[in-house]
Formats: structure tokens, C-alpha cells, sequence
């Protein structure tokens, strides 16, 4: 008998479409091996409609249309349409933990595949956004009867705009490098930009090679890994660079023709966000592309990522706002220079580069700045300047090899980062949520307080979710359902009686949260079953903590 080859995929004998999409994602959702989501994908970039393959990839790179329906809607719509109660259904949801998942169990599965296309729904989805409740309502009824459980699931998470699968940017290229034999470089880089699935077919993002595209297009970001050992691992500290790790915005600034290109690394084009910069269009020769990270700069020093969100999620940059957060480019790598790429160049000679053009055209009126290179003679010294990272407002630092070319991606060897140790604090469990995906039915998204020591009662102050391990998870969640106080939709208060250590990255006051105070990436550390809750912290320990 033949032993199966486990990257081999099966496809199944289907109507295509859809159907073909939904089967995709199953297999990308079933399984964590690598090997199997790129044959999977492979096998769908090779087969399916040129339409669909556009969206496919649209979809995988966050680039969904805008939620059409309200969820409060397709609740009401479902438990009607399952004929059950809302209450029940609503019951359902918090067990289940997925809206989408909860509507394709509760609703009848249809026994006829559908032979719509994938991007037919995608149209008809953009189209519904501007169309009455009523006849939103209809046509989800009617496409919720006509699909199998698994489509009616994927159909729904389109819908709803919550598509997150685990597959990587890199995953999908090199699946489709696969697929059209074209390097996974190039179409790393012809995948970036400001394309719309709706507007452009397969052949011309992927297949053919149009020069007036890459005007505005950036490089892909090269990523780095964070130290997972002893920096002297390294090797001999000659062969490295080292300078402050930036806690901003990643971004690619590009002149050419005369027009500035502002990318984030999240692909997207924010030049209308940062009019500080049109001045780089005077400055910076045509067919430049800077590497560097945004950082908000009031009074004329750097400061919190707090103060970077008041820009972030701005429509509109008023004068006032301009004046109270303006921001800078600190730039520490040039990938295109007077037009030519120049990223296999070894990071020292990108450099020199780099610090020459900071030289002709630095001034305080620019807001271009710097990262400076750190001088050191061992990893000693580097270590010290690391713990220094707080007071030059930076995470820690980077490392990079002086000889490393500009890669795509996130690979090992040539670029870490060396974080500081981050900030911790003992608190106490006050509220729980049940989690998402395979911890639906667990209590693991978690509240915690401090003590306010003048009114003797316990602050809420940070959420957190992970640091745990399965069986550390599992008793929890069987302690939470048995100490319940208050129960307010989804979560639960629960008796205050388990602390733990909570790390965070970064600390700022914050008048939006009853504690005065907001924290950057917050996740337990450890279960501190050795302490009791008058031994957790105070907010006063918290604020303590705060830089001046």
C-alpha cells in the first residue's frame, strides 16, 4: 500500500468557487504545519478562477471590504432563521466563543453546493453595504440556506470582516512562487502597495511587469529576531552594529518623480498622515527609499507611543494637533539610491551612505533625525548601553551584522533585537472572559486590579490573555466557574483571591482608564500561588514605575 506523502493535498471533487476557497481555508485552519498550508495553497493558486486568486490573496493580506452588517443584525437574523430564541442563541455564542462558527452550527446545513464564485460573494458583499436592512437581511437568509457548514462559516467571516488565518505574507508567496515559478522576492515586492482586489486582475498584480507601478511601491520590511540566547553567541563584537531600538511606527519613506511615498509596515500608504515629511521632496534625490521609524517628537524630544496614537487614527491632521504632536523620521537604513536598489549592498556600505546624506541635508527644521550607531568594544559594553534603553525612550536595542544585505522577511542571523527586560508588577485577578478558537470554552482572557490603598479597594488596570500554560489554564477556568460573583453578558467578576505577575513593555499616564495609568503589551508572567491579594501591589507602585 502507498504511504501518503503528508504534503500531499487532496482536493475534493468540487463545484468550484466558493466551495473550493472554503476547503482552502479548512485545510489552512486544520493544520500547523507549514509544508501542508504551502501545498494547499499551491494547489489553489494553480487551479482556481483568476478572479477568486486576486481575492485570495487580498483576503490572506488583510485586504477585506468593509463590514457590511452590524453583528447585533446577523445575531437576530440567525436565531430567527435557526428558529431558536435570541437568548439561546446568544448562550450559544459565548460557549462557542465565534459568531461565525455559531451561525453555520445552529443554521441547517443545505445539501446542494453552490457554484457561486468566490468573487462573485465578494462583489455582492461591497454591494450590500449600501442597501436597506431588509434587504441585507434577505440576502444573508438566502445565502446562509444555500451554503454547507464550512462555506456558511467562511461566507460569514467575510461578512463580518474577522477573517484571521495563520498564514504568514511569506507563507502565501512562496505558495505562489510555486504555483507561477516567479521569485518569491519579486512577488513579495509586487504584492505590496495600495492595489484594490476589486480593481485589478491576477495577471496584472502578479503575472505581468508594469514599470509605472513600482512609482510608489516599497521594499519589503526585513524583520528582525529577538535575542533567544546569550548575546556573546554572537560571535566577535567587530563584525556588528548596534543602535537604540525605536518604539514608533515602521515606515519606508520614498521620493521619486518628484512625489513622497509614506508606507507603514502594515502595507499602508499613510503620506496624507504625516505632512511634516513633503519636505523630504526638496531634500532627498529622486529614487530614494529610506528605512526608519515614526516617532512622535512634542517639544522637541521624543516621546511615548501614547503620543503617537493621537495621530494614528486621525481622518484629518488639524494645525492645533500638528503643533502638539509633531513627528519625526528616524532613519537607519536607505534601500534605493538615486534610483537604484541597493539592499544586496552590505549594511555598513548602506550605511556610510545613509550618514552622508543625513550630513547634506540635516537641520533642526527637518524632520529627518539619525539612529546613531553605538560605539562599543564589547558585548560588556553593549549590555550596558541596553540598559540605558528607558531613558533614550526605546525598547532596547538592534543588532545587526555589518555585512548583512537588506532582506524580505523575517530571517535568523543577521539582524536581533535586544529588548529590555520588561517592566512587571504583582495584581490581582478581578474579571474573565472565555478566550477564542480552540480556548472558546475556557475562561482565559483575563482583568486584573491594584490596590487603590486609600479607598481599600482593588483598580482595574490591564487586560491580559497569555503566559499561561494549557493545565494552568484549565484549572483556572475550573476555579473561575465555581467563584463567580456577578456575571455582565460575557464576562464574570470573580472572587478576588489569585494573583499574578503581570509584564508589560511600557507604561504612561492615560486619563481614558480609571487607574491614570496605560500599559504596552500586557501578559502574566507567572501564577504567584505563594502570595495572597494584600501582597499584590498598589496603583502608587504602578505610577512609580512611570518615566519622568
Amino acid at each position: 500500500m502507498k504511504k501518503k506523502d503528508e504534503n500531499e493535498v487532496i482536493s475534493p471533487v468540487s463545484a468550484g468557487g466558493m466551495r473550493d476557497f472554503s476547503q482552502l481555508i479548512k485545510t489552512l485552519d486544520s493544520t500547523n504545519k507549514t509544508n501542508l498550508k504551502v501545498a494547499a495553497l499551491t494547489h489553489y493558486f494553480k487551479n482556481a478562477r483568476d478572479k477568486d486568486k486576486v481575492w485570495t490573496i487580498a483576503i490572506l493580506s488583510h485586504r477585506r471590504p468593509p463590514r457590511p452588517v452590524n453583528t447585533t443584525l446577523m445575531r437576530s437574523w440567525a436565531s430567527e432563521l435557526a428558529n431558536i430564541p435570541l437568548w439561546l442563541f446568544e448562550e450559544s455564542y459565548h460557549i462557542v466563543g465565534d459568531l461565525a462558527e455559531t451561525i453555520a452550527l445552529v443554521i441547517p446545513a443545505a445539501k446542494e453546493a453552490t457554484d457561486k464564485s468566490l468573487h462573485q460573494f465578494l462583489q455582492e458583499i461591497i454591494a450590500l453595504k449600501a442597501k436597506g436592512e431588509e434587504e441585507k437581511k434577505a440576502y444573508l437568509q438566502e445565502n446562509w440556506l444555500a451554503l454547507n457548514y464550512y462555506e456558511r462559516f467562511v461566507f460569514t467571516k467575510l461578512i463580518t470582516g474577522s477573517f484571521r488565518i495563520g498564514v504568514s505574507q511569506k507563507l502565501m508567496t512562496r505558495a505562489l512562487s510555486k504555483a507561477t515559478n516567479i521569485d518569491e522576492d519579486i512577488l513579495a515586492y509586487k504584492m505590496m502597495g495600495n492595489w484594490k482586489p476589486d480593481k485589478i486582475s491576477f495577471s496584472k498584480l502578479i503575472l505581468e511587469e508594469h514599470e509605472e507601478d513600482y512609482l510608489s511601491k516599497p521594499y519589503p520590511f526585513y524583520l528582525a529576531y529577538p535575542i533567544d540566547g546569550e548575546v556573546e553567541e554572537l560571535g566577535d563584537v567587530a563584525g556588528w552594529s548596534a543602535e537604540h531600538k525605536w518604539d514608533g511606527i515602521r515606515s519606508q519613506v520614498i521620493v521619486r518623480n518628484n512625489e513622497l511615498f509614506v508606507w507603514s509596515r502594515g502595507e499602508e500608504l499613510v503620506t496624507d498622515k504625516y505632512p511634516e515629511f513633503e519636505k523630504f521632496v526638496d531634500l532627498l534625490p529622486n529614487g530614494t527609499v529610506l528605512d526608519g521609524e515614526i516617532l512622535p517628537f512634542p517639544e522637541g524630544k521624543i516621546g511615548t507611543f501614547k503620543d503617537l496614537q493621537t495621530r494614528i487614527g486621525r481622518k484629518n491632521i488639524s494645525k492645533k494637533l500638528l503643533k502638539k504632536t509633531p513627528v519625526i523620521l528616524k532613519a537607519y537604513d536607505v534601500l534605493e539610491w538615486q534610483g537604484e536598489d541597493i539592499r544586496d549592498k552590505a549594511f555598513a556600505e548602506r550605511r556610510k551612505i545613509l550618514e552622508k546624506l543625513f550630513k547634506k541635508v540635516s537641520s533642526e527644521e527637518i524632520p529627518l533625525h539619525l539612529s546613531k550607531r553605538i560605539s562599543f568594544e564589547s558585548w560588556d559594553e553593549v549590555a550596558k548601553e541596553r540598559e540605558r534603553a528607558r531613558e533614550e525612550k526605546s525598547e532596547g536595542l538592534m543588532l545587526k551584522k555589518l555585512g548583512s544585505p537588506y532582506l524580505v522577511g523575517r530571517k535568523k542571523g543577521d539582524w536581533w533585537k535586544w529588548k529590555v527586560d520588561p517592566l512587571t508588577i504583582d495584581a490581582v485577578l478581578t474579571y474573565a472572559m472565555r478566550g477564542h478558537g480552540r480556548r472558546s470554552n475556557l475562561f482565559t482572557d483575563y482583568t486584573f486590579g491594584l490596590w487603590d490603598e486609600e479607598k481599600k479597594e482593588l483598580v482595574t488596570f490591564a487586560k491580559a490573555y497569555s503566559g499561561l500554560t494549557d493545565a494552568e489554564f484549565r484549572k483556572l477556568d475550573n476555579w473561575i466557574k465555581k467563584n463567580t460573583l456577578e456575571r455582565f453578558g460575557p464576562v464574570r467578576s470573580v472572587t478576588p483571591h489569585h494573583v499574578f505577575e503581570i509584564a508589560f513593555e511600557g507604561i504612561t499616564e492615560s486619563k481614558r482608564h480609571k487607574s491614570g495609568v496605560a500599559t504596552r503589551f500586557p501578559r502574566m508572567v507567572r501564577w504567584r500561588t505563594d502570595k495572597n491579594i494584600h501582597e499584590a501591589n498598589n496603583l502608587d507602585d504602578l505610577k512609580d514605575l512611570i518615566p519622568d
